[in-house]
């Protein structure tokens, strides 16, 4: 997941890889704090949605742009929402 997130940033180098794994590590924690499963929201499974999200987190935490960070982060916000409703990506309890 490292190089997908490091390619969406149009980040040539890995300078950035230890900022860019803890930012990672961040949004997946988040994801499961917020209601979604371990096993949907590791980076190996490789889900379309989560990776979606996982670039919006980052991208608004790595954006020079305050206007654009806040749209980043609104739709990450919007997407964990719809994660966290979805029977197919919730932790059954």
């Amino acid at each position: 997941m490292l190089e997908k997130i490091r390619n969406a940033l149009r980040i040539d180098d890995d300078s950035l890889d230890e900022d860019l794994q803890d930012t990672i590590d961040a949004c997946i924690a988040d994801l499961v704090l917020s209601g979604v499963s371990k096993e949907k929201a590791q980076p190996e499974s490789e889900d379309t949605l989560i990776l979606r999200a996982v670039k919006s987190f980052c991208k608004s935490e790595f954006s020079s742009d305050d206007k654009e960070s806040q749209r980043y982060r609104e739709a990450y916000e919007t997407l964990k929402i719809h994660l966290c409703l979805s029977q197919d990506y919730t932790a059954v309890i």
